[in-house]
């Protein structure tokens, strides 16, 4: 006789909870990703918590003390080496069992007024606040070479590029720069997710808070939050801190994935721009010649990863109801994570990429000089010796440019004083008062760049004023981050040092 589908599925998936699918696709993934990210986090706030409830007279110091010696009896790494097996939902029950069986029933008063709500959504922030912190200080350590590198090329003179067409002479340190200062405000958004993430939902238990006379404020300074979701519903419903993590994680990937086309593209032979350390190239497995970037193209693709990674987070989120989606958050939590831990690296690998890699300064100037990149400054000469509107001395230059090229001359060596006369006369029935030494002056890239001292400019006299600013930034950006460790760093010892004043009476 043939076995019903139905019949087939109930064999294979069985009749009590959970059923193999659910544990292979859903459960144990969020386990295993829980006991690895979790379980110091967890911990803490059981911690935090006992502390609380003896401090409001909810739970005796005798009873603590014996709540207190089983959490600390709980090793972390042989919790970490284990492995589904569906006997609990997940780690917070498996967690929970382990400490009723070593301390009895008295431990299950850990639960007064605190739900798996409010603790999961603690817990996922105390995580997510430390992957930020750690992804701050790998973009300030890219801060930092930058700031160096913008330094050391205060005179390498380049052609800037708008339209991807040859615009202006500038210097590599001015681009260096405007990657520093859009890293500054990556990192400035990094810092803003974290003030959002760093808010304690501890108190406001499953939806409503308690009855029990508990101290949200306690909970919040013991686990080192800077402040507390006021409104009970929205510290277990909201879910935007962690779209706001990933929004900034995934603005800084995509600012990011633009120098690196750029990288690739100034890499190739025919750019010649710079030449990679040899750590970071590969061969061909079939021309000898070939020297692969592909550290750079890793970059580029694992950028577009983090990207996606962040995406998800953000589509996970849309439209789920808004009330607890802890169970939806087991499955977005990894993304973030990842999608930090990718970028991480990726500012690691682009610090020594970029500070191991020899800049080809003498053919960035030689193209510079045979371009037609000068002729602004050419314009604007005109302009102050001859008295001519812009407009007038852009269209006179503009022609200049077009006869030289008319006559296959690609290159500025070939604009004389004569030539520039010629369409003079031609479009306004005059010469210029330049003299040859002046119109060569200002055909010169290294003159063009020299001038441009205005505030945001190439000059290297402008750079010197603007390294000064963004190192003051720099230092500033430590502070903060360095006062955010600590204060996580005192919290984290005042839990220990009450915990263990509880573990000591009466012995």
């Amino acid at each position: 006789m043939k076995i019903s589908l139905r019949d087939q599925i109930i064999k294979q998936e069985g009749t009590t909870f959970p059923s193999k699918t659910y544990t292979s696709i859903v459960l144990e993934p969020a386990y295993n990703e829980a006991k690895q990210q979790f379980i110091e986090s967890m911990l803490e706030i059981h911690y935090a918590h006992l502390i609380m409830l003896v401090e409001q007279g909810l739970v005796s110091k005798e009873e603590a003390k014996k709540i207190a010696k089983a959490v600390a009896n709980l090793d972390m790494e042989n919790v970490k080496s284990r492995r589904y097996t569906g006997e609990f939902e997940d780690l917070f029950f498996e967690v929970e069992h382990s400490l009723i069986e070593d301390a009895g029933d008295i431990a299950g008063n850990l639960h007064i007024a605190r739900s798996r709500n409010d603790m999961g959504i603690a817990i996922y922030r105390m995580t997510l606040r430390k992957k930020l912190l750690f992804l701050v200080e790998k973009a300030l350590k890219l801060r930092e070479a930058l700031i160096e590198l913008t330094k050391e090329h205060k005179e390498t003179v380049m052609i800037g590029y708008t339209h991807t067409q040859q615009a202006q002479p500038t210097t590599l340190s001015h681009y260096l720069n405007a990657m520093t200062d859009m890293l500054t405000r990556d990192i400035y958004r990094l810092q803003a997710a974290y003030k959002t993430v760093n808010r304690s939902s501890m108190g406001a238990a499953a939806l409503t808070t308690s009855g029990f006379a508990i101290n949200r404020e306690r909970m919040k300074e013991l686990l080192g939050f800077d402040e507390m979701i006021d409104n009970a519903w929205d510290a277990v419903a909201g879910a935007d801190y962690i779209a706001e993590a990933a929004t900034a994680v995934q603005l800084s990937a995509l600012n990011l994935g633009r120098s690196m086309q750029d990288f690739l593209l100034w890499g190739t032979q025919e750019y010649g721009a710079f030449l990679l350390s040899a750590p970071y190239v590969q061969i061909s497995s079939i021309m000898p010649q070939k020297r692969n970037p592909v550290s750079m193209e890793h970059m580029r693709a694992l950028l577009s990863s983090v990207a996606g990674d962040c995406q998800t987070v953000l589509l996970m989120a849309h439209n789920t109801p808004f009330g607890d989606i802890v169970d939806t958050e087991d499955d977005m939590q990894p993304y973030i994570w990842k999608a930090i831990e990718k970028l991480g690296g990726i500012y690691d690998l682009l610090t020594s990429v970029l500070l191991t890699m020899e800049v080809h300064k003498d053919v960035l100037l030689k193209r510079a000089k045979e371009s037609f990149a000068n002729v602004t400054e050419l314009a604007d000469t005109i302009v102050r010796k001859d008295g001519l509107s812009f407009r007038q001395a852009h269209h006179v230059v503009s022609s200049t440019v077009k006869e030289l090229m008319k006559n296959g001359k690609l290159s500025l060596e070939s604009l004389t004083l004569e030539l520039l006369n010629d369409q003079l006369r031609i479009l306004l029935g005059k010469e210029s008062n330049l003299s040859e030494e002046e119109l060569k002056q200002c055909l010169s890239p290294e003159y063009f760049v020299q001038i441009r001292d205005l505030e945001g400019g190439p000059s290297p006299s402008r750079m010197d004023k603007t390294i000064k600013v963004r190192l003051e930034e720099q230092r500033e950006l430590a502070d903060w981050l360095n006062a955010r460790k600590e204060n996580l760093s005192t919290a984290t010892f005042e839990v220990k040092n009450i915990i263990s004043e509880f573990i000591r009476d009466n012995e």
